[in-house]
C-alpha cells in the first residue's frame, strides 16, 4: 500500500467510478475530508449521491467517457464491470485505477487503524466499537457499509486523541473490511477483529480452504498487527485460531459466552428489542475478573455477540468500562439491520441479511417477541449462493410460519441446471408450510395487505428494491388505519 499512499496529499483529483454505492461513497467522504479533491460518476440518483454533493464532491449521473476529464486517480469497486465506459476509458488514458480496498488500505496505512471483517455482524461490530470510542472522547474516523444511525452516515474522518488520554496524538479509523472478493489483504490495520466466517461469496470462495488462506493472510502478512480480536464461539473461528500463528509483537484476544475466552459474556438476557449481558476478563492465573453489566437495544443473541466483541476490542484498547457501559447502552446500529416499524399494527422489519445463518438469526429474534405469526418475505440472491447452501435456508426460514419468495437477484451469474426459485421455496416448504412465491416486486404489498392481519411480524430480506417495496407497504397501512 506504501505507493498508493505516496498518492495522499498530492493534489491529485480521484474519481470515484459508482460513488453511490454505500463502499466507495465512504471512501470518497475520507478522501474529500483531507482535503483531496474528488468527483464520481453513477448510475443513477440516490440519497448517497445528493448528499455526497452537499458535501462538495461533484457526482454525474450516466457513465460517459469524458466525465473522467480532469481527473488522475479512478477508484472502482468490484461490482463496476470490465465493460463499463469509463473504466475502459480510463485503461485507454494510461490512468492509474485502483480498486476501492487499495484506496481504503492507503487510508488505514495512516491511521490508528482497526479493522473488522467476517461473514455476518461486522458492519454492526464496526459500528459499535466507533460509538464507543466516541464515547470514550477519543472521536474516531470510520468507513462502514451502512447507514450508522447514531451518526446518520457510513463515514467520517477522525480527530487525533487529546494529550493524556491512551494513544494520545493518534488518529482512530474504523474499518469495516471487506473479505468478499479477497480483496482484505490491502488493509492492514493496528487492531484486527473476526467477529465469524463460514462460506459465503461462493462466487468468488468456492471451498473452504480459499477463504481460510485469505482469512490468515489479513492477520499473517500484516507487520503493522498488535492485536487480533477473535470470536471463539464460533466454528469458523476455531478453524483459524487452530492454525493462527501471530509474531511475538501482537497479542490475541478471543471473546465468547462459551469456554475460557479473554473476555466473557455471562447471564444473557434477551427481551423486546433489548438485551442485557454481564462481562468478565481473564487473568493471568486463568481466573476471571468481572468488568461489569452491559444493556444494548439491539434484539437477540447474534447482537449480543456483536456488542461482546466491540466491548472486547474497546476494552483491549483502553476505552474507560464507564465510557463502555454507557456506549453499549446508546449504540443505534445500522440502517436496515433489524429495522423496525410499526405500520397499523403489523410489525415490519428490513433487515439487510440474504445468508442462510443471518436469515436464521434474525428470524429468532423476532420469533422471541412477536405477537402473531411470522412472515418472511425473502429476495434471493446469487445462483451459487442458493445451489450450495439450499439445505441451509431450508433450515433459515425453520421460525417463520409464512415465507414470501420473489425472483432471485443473479449479479449477472449464469444459471446452475436445478437451482431457481421453485426448487428454493419446496426446500423452505419443508419446514414452513406456508411457502409463497411471487415473482413482481409490485405484487408482494397487495398479497400481504390480502393474506396478512395484524397482529403479525413482517420481515423483508433483501436489498434496496426490496425495502422500497416495504416502506410503501408500510405507507398504505398507516395511511389507512
Amino acid at each position: 500500500m506504501g505507493d498508493v499512499e505516496q498518492l495522499l496529499g498530492k493534489g491529485q483529483v480521484w474519481h470515484m467510478l459508482g460513488a453511490g454505492g454505500v463502499g466507495v461513497s465512504g471512501i470518497a467522504r475520507l478522501l474529500r475530508a483531507r482535503g483531496e479533491r474528488v468527483q464520481g460518476s453513477d448510475v443513477r440518483e440516490s440519497q448517497i449521491t445528493t448528499a455526497l454533493r452537499i458535501e462538495g464532491i461533484a457526482v454525474h449521473i450516466g457513465h460517459r467517457p469524458e466525465n473522467l476529464d480532469g481527473a488522475d486517480v479512478v477508484v472502482r469497486s468490484t461490482a463496476v464491470p470490465a465493460s463499463n465506459p469509463e473504466l475502459q476509458e480510463a485503461e485507454r488514458r494510461g490512468m492509474r485505477i485502483l480498486h476501492r480496498s487499495e484506496a481504503l488500505g492507503a487510508l488505514v496505512g495512516q491511521s490508528r487503524a482497526v479493522g473488522i471483517i467476517g461473514t455476518h455482524g461486522k458492519g454492526t461490530v464496526s459500528g459499535a466499537i466507533a460509538w464507543l470510542l466516541e464515547t470514550a472522547g477519543w472521536t474516531p474516523g470510520f468507513v462502514i457499509g451502512g447507514l450508522l444511525l447514531n451518526w446518520r452516515t457510513n463515514a467520517r474522518p477522525g480527530l487525533a486523541v487529546a494529550a493524556g488520554q491512551p494513544h494520545a496524538g493518534e488518529q482512530w479509523l474504523v474499518a469495516e473490511v471487506d473479505e468478499s472478493d479477497g480483496s482484505l489483504v490491502n488493509s492492514k490495520p493496528v487492531v484486527a477483529v473476526l467477529n465469524n466466517l463460514e462460506l459465503d461469496h461462493l462466487h468468488y470462495y468456492p471451498e473452504w480452504p480459499k477463504l481460510e488462506a485469505a482469512v490468515l493472510a489479513y492477520f499473517h502478512d500484516n507487520s503493522r498487527l498488535q492485536v487480533a480480536v477473535v470470536n471463539s464461539d464460533d466454528a469458523g473461528c476455531g478453524k483459524i485460531l487452530a492454525k493462527l500463528a501471530l509474531p511475538n509483537t501482537a497479542q490475541l484476544l478471543t471473546f465468547g459466552f462459551d469456554g475460557e475466552p479473554g473476555v466473557r459474556g455471562s447471564n444473557l438476557h434477551n427481551r423486546r428489542m433489548t438485551g442485557s449481558f454481564d462481562v468478565e476478563v481473564r487473568q493471568a492465573d486463568g481466573s476471571y475478573q468481572s468488568l461489569g453489566h452491559i444493556e444494548v437495544v439491539l434484539p437477540g443473541k447474534y447482537n449480543a455477540s456483536n456488542l461482546l466483541g466491540a466491548v472486547a476490542t474497546a476494552w483491549a484498547q483502553g476505552v474507560p468500562w464507564s465510557a463502555i457501559e454507557k456506549g453499549c447502552q446508546t449504540y443505534l446500529g445500522l440502517e436496515n439491520r433489524f429495522t423496525l416499524v410499526d405500520a397499523a399494527g403489523i410489525e415490519v422489519v428490513k433487515d439487510y441479511i440474504s445468508h442462510p445463518t443471518g436469515i436464521k438469526r434474525v428470524l429468532e429474534a423476532a420469533r422471541a417477541q412477536a405477537t402473531g405469526p411470522v412472515v418472511a418475505v425473502f429476495k434471493p440472491y446469487r445462483f451459487t449462493m442458493i445451489h450450495y447452501l439450499m439445505d441451509d435456508y431450508r433450515a433459515a426460514f425453520a421460525d417463520a410460519d409464512r415465507a414470501v419468495v420473489t425472483e432471485l437477484y443473479t449479479a449477472g451469474e449464469v444459471p446452475i441446471a436445478g437451482t431457481d426459485v421453485h426448487v428454493l421455496c419446496d426446500k423452505i416448504g419443508e419446514v414452513t408450510k406456508d411457502v409463497t412465491y411471487v415473482h413482481a416486486l409490485d405484487d408482494i404489498a397487495p398479497w400481504l395487505h390480502d393474506n396478512v392481519q395484524a397482529p403479525a411480524t413482517v420481515l423483508f430480506f433483501g436489498g434496496d428494491d426490496l425495502f422500497a417495496i416495504a416502506d410503501r407497504y408500510i405507507r398504505q397501512r398507516q395511511a389507512s388505519a
